[in-house]
C-alpha cells in the first residue's frame, strides 16, 4: 500500500471511529489482527459488539467505496469476526461496513450499512 494509501485509509478510519462514537457507540480497539485478516474497528453498544469494516475514497468514481466488499472480502471479515468473537466470549455481534468519501480538510459523505452478513 502507498504512503498516500495509508494516510488515506488511516484518515477514513479516523472518521468512521469519531462518527461512530458521536452516535453512543464505544469504540474499543481498532485495527485488530486476526489469521483471517484485520478488523478496521471493534465497538461496542447496547451490549453488541460491532466488527467494523472501513472503505475509504477521496473523489467519486464510477463506484461507491462499499462496492469493494467482494464475496470473498465478506469471507475474510466474517472469518476475523468469528474468531474474535470465540477468542473474546463474545456473545451477541454484528459486521456493519461505513463509507468515508471525501478528504481530509472536507466534510466527508458517511454511509453505514449495518448487519451485513
Amino acid at each position: 500500500m502507498t504512503n498516500h494509501n495509508q494516510r488515506v485509509g488511516t484518515w477514513g478510519e479516523e472518521t468512521a471511529a469519531v462518527w461512530l462514537t458521536s452516535r453512543g457507540y464505544e469504540v474499543s480497539r481498532r485495527n485488530v489482527r486476526t489469521p483471517y485478516g484485520e478488523i478496521d474497528i471493534v465497538a461496542l453498544k447496547n451490549q453488541v459488539t460491532y466488527f467494523v469494516e472501513v472503505k475509504t475514497l477521496t473523489r467519486r468514481q464510477s463506484f461507491y467505496p462499499e462496492q469493494q466488499i467482494t464475496g470473498r472480502k465478506r469471507e475474510h471479515m466474517l472469518n476475523a469476526a468469528q474468531f474474535f468473537a470465540t477468542e473474546h466470549g463474545v456473545e451477541r455481534w454484528q459486521i456493519d461496513v461505513i463509507s468515508v468519501e471525501g478528504k481530509p480538510d472536507s466534510e466527508p459523505v458517511i454511509t453505514h450499512f449495518e448487519n451485513i452478513q
